[in-house]
């Protein structure tokens, strides 16, 4: 069920180049058996994550690896080795890199391909990194849902309350770079209550802007205004995995023009809400709840007009019970779980 990414962009995501690496330190090691790659692992240190809970912790990620026990932990005690070095206490993984990329091990849900920017892994590594030492921190839930379903009576009356109040309007590409710093304002003021948040830079959303700039339909990126201002947002994404799975990562000779056409003639037929916010203020209100229902349902129709099926939303915490039980009031399914793992090293 895994589908090989990029090539391209993999090597994009670990160059210098990535603004990440502006405020973080990096290791990365590849073990080797009878003279072949058998596993990778990365070690790293967010500054930004330091500065906001001053915890001493570290990260590990990148991680692949063949089923054998040495082999996972020699790899897992090189990076704890590394942070140690460097100050840390304890370890979170995997990320790859950071809390704001794709992160967590998939534990259940083998029997259906990722989609896009989220991980895949063999059954096995759970048992293998609880081996060395690790413990579930926290589980992150990724929700499917059919793009035709009806939203709920209770639904439409909460956002029929609101309607006066709010407006929701598409993404303006002619002034992308300033739409892109209100979804940015807007992200890191809803979910800077979330467990181990950490905002992005203004440089690290520039960097995944271009991405939405390549990927994005305006009439998928939304922000929704309270009184003229912007209080929310959704960006849906088609579903880049389904039609690179036969590409092998590469883009040449002839893979430009398969994604090329697959993209604008056939389209994928599911896409992924990588992201969504509604700010803090109306969190947990009628308002908020508003602002959520109306982002999904302004989507809806050119979604199916595009033929997608299904999307994904993900990722949710297992804790935000807010977000899970509106999913789940118009028939969304957690379907894939992925897990964080903690350690606490000793010296």
């Amino acid at each position: 069920m895994w589908v090989p990414p990029l090539l391209l962009e993999r090597r994009m995501h670990l160059s210098s180049k990535n603004p990440y690496f502006e405020h973080a330190k990096f290791c990365s090691w590849v073990a080797y058996r009878n003279g072949k790659p058998a596993g990778r692992i990365s070690a790293q240190i967010d500054q930004l994550h330091i500065d906001r809970y001053q915890d001493a912790t570290g990260f590990f990620g990148m991680l692949e690896a063949e089923n054998n026990n040495r082999l996972f932990r020699t790899l897992l005690s090189t990076a704890e080795t590394w942070l140690r070095n460097q100050g840390m206490q304890r370890i979170y993984g995997p990320f790859n890199l950071s809390i704001n990329q794709e992160l967590g091990l998939l534990v259940d849900g083998f029997d259906t391909p990722p989609s896009m920017m989220m991980g895949h892994a063999c059954p096995y590594y759970g048992d293998k990194i609880e081996e060395n030492g690790y413990h579930k921190e926290k589980d992150l839930l990724a929700y499917i849902i059919k793009s035709n379903v009806e939203m709920t009576a209770a639904a439409k009356s909460i956002m029929a309350r609101s309607k006066d109040r709010i407006h929701i309007r598409k993404l303006n590409i002619s002034k992308f770079s300033n739409e892109l710093q209100i979804i940015r304002d807007i992200f890191n003021d809803a979910w800077s209550q979330n467990w181990s948040y950490v905002p992005f830079t203004n440089k690290e959303f520039d960097h995944l802007g271009k991405d939405l700039k390549l990927l994005a339909d305006e009439e998928f990126v939304k922000i929704a205004e309270v009184d003229g201002n912007p209080a929310a947002f959704i960006v849906v994404l088609p579903n880049l995995n389904e039609v690179i799975r036969d590409l092998n990562g590469r883009l040449l000779p002839f893979g430009w023009l398969k994604l090329l056409w697959r993209l604008k003639v056939t389209y994928p037929k599911s896409a992924r809400i990588p992201l969504m916010g509604v700010r803090c203020r109306f969190h947990g209100s009628l308002m908020g709840a508003a602002l959520a229902f109306g982002l999904i349902s302004s989507t809806q129709q050119h979604g199916i007009n595009r033929g997608i099926k299904e999307v994904e939303l993900s990722w949710i915490l297992e804790d935000n019970m807010g977000m899970r039980s509106m999913i789940e009031s118009f028939g969304g399914r957690a379907y894939k779980t992925y897990r964080i793992y903690s350690k606490q090293m000793t010296q």
